[in-house]
């Protein structure tokens, strides 16, 4: 997909003036610890490295701002806005997600029959060094068996049975359809019968393409494109059991977990970007383009129920990624954790302007509209 940057002046961010971006800055603190104390960030093809975003986020950890103006002049400061202009004419897409929360037990019973399973140990990840000959190129795991890489087998197969007895199982959820459904989210809080909170995080997955059940249904023609979300599937899946399995197996993807403490309530799970994420301030984004711990300005006119009504305008900071956001601007909004971020999350899907804030420095690079 092609784009331009072009260059904004600040005051020009639709409902920037508004905006409280004081949250960031712990975030911007988080990033900058993880980039001085393990691996830098992956550079996206944007081209935006860690190095160009060291001294901002340098300079955040130093900064205390006492009210929302003084936390827009921090990244007036720093920062050079660009808004994201895609040479097909179309505008960018938002969606949401969240973590949900879900009663386990950590031993199968009658009711609680569905597991959630850790990476398996026949799993290896692939590269370039060792992808086979012809292998799908968008695999980044594959299964090793009898000395050779192969394609794992996907969610039916595993549904099924294929990791029964290995040990895998974290725990067990009363329903396939949460089970899948935090798959899809990447993570969850789940409550024991002791009243023990844990976390799973996605750790890996099968590799095979993100294949939405959403779309399946609208092609079916069993939900109305116009009004589908979340709770529409949930209901629909709800109303056909004798379906279930063969609709959830369509999206062939299936995600391993691993286990992790919820050692802040008020924070969201781990993310790609190795921090936790923040409700309403963390942005999952495609990672082959943009650079984690890069800032953005999110305007979308129609997505109102965020903002008490308002359109939603508020610098992110992109942290996460997933299968489904593709192109440079496609983003996923953390909503948060439990079944109220989830009703939030479970209704947007909005068209939106991407502002990507680039270093001053590095800035010039980008001056002449190129993408």
């Amino acid at each position: 997909m092609e784009f331009r940057l072009k260059p904004v002046a600040f005051p020009d961010l639709p409902g920037w003036t508004e905006d409280d971006p004081t949250a960031l800055f712990d975030m911007l603190e988080r990033c900058r610890h993880h980039l001085m104390t393990a691996k830098p960030y992956r550079t996206g093809s944007l081209g935006v490295t860690a190095a160009d975003l060291l001294p901002a986020l340098t300079a955040a950890g130093k900064h205390s701002p006492e009210n929302p103006a003084q936390g827009r002049a921090f990244f007036e400061a720093w920062f050079q806005p660009f808004l994201i202009d895609r040479t097909d004419g179309e505008r960018g897409l938002v969606t949401a997600y969240y973590e949900p929360e879900v009663e386990v037990r950590a031993e199968p019973d009658a009711e609680f029959r569905f597991p959630f399973y850790r990476r398996p140990d026949d799993m290896v990840d692939i590269d370039e060094a060792n992808r086979p000959a012809g292998f799908d190129p968008y695999f980044a795991f594959g299964r090793l068996r009898d000395g050779c890489i192969e394609e794992y087998p996907d969610r039916a197969a595993i549904d099924q049975g294929l990791l029964h007895g290995r040990g895998l199982e974290i725990a067990y959820c009363r329903s396939k359809v949460d089970v899948f459904f935090i798959h899809i989210q990447g993570a969850a809080r789940l409550h024991y019968r002791d009243g023990t909170v844990r976390r799973i995080t996605y750790a890996a997955k099968t590799g095979h393409r993100f294949s939405p059940i959403g779309k399946l249904l609208i092609e079916r023609g069993e939900i109305d494109a116009a009004t589908v979300s979340m709770a529409s599937i949930r209901d629909w899946l709800a109303r056909h059991p004798e379906q279930v399995d063969a609709v959830l197996w369509h999206n062939r993807s299936y995600i391993f977990f691993r286990e992790a403490p919820v050692e802040d309530p008020a924070l969201g799970p781990v993310a790609a970007a190795k921090v936790p994420i923040v409700a309403g301030r963390s942005l999952a984004v495609d990672r082959q383009i943009h650079t984690f711990g890069t800032p953005f300005f999110i305007r979308s006119e129609g997505l109102t129920h965020l903002d008490g009504g308002g359109p939603f305008a508020r610098t992110m900071l992109a942290l996460d990624t997933g299968s489904a956001i593709v192109g440079p601007s496609r983003g996923d909004i953390f909503t948060g954790s439990g079944d109220a971020a989830g009703a939030l999350a479970g209704h947007v899907r909005n068209p939106a302007d991407f502002y990507v804030f680039v270093p001053r420095t590095a800035a010039q690079r980008y001056q002449h509209d190129e993408g």
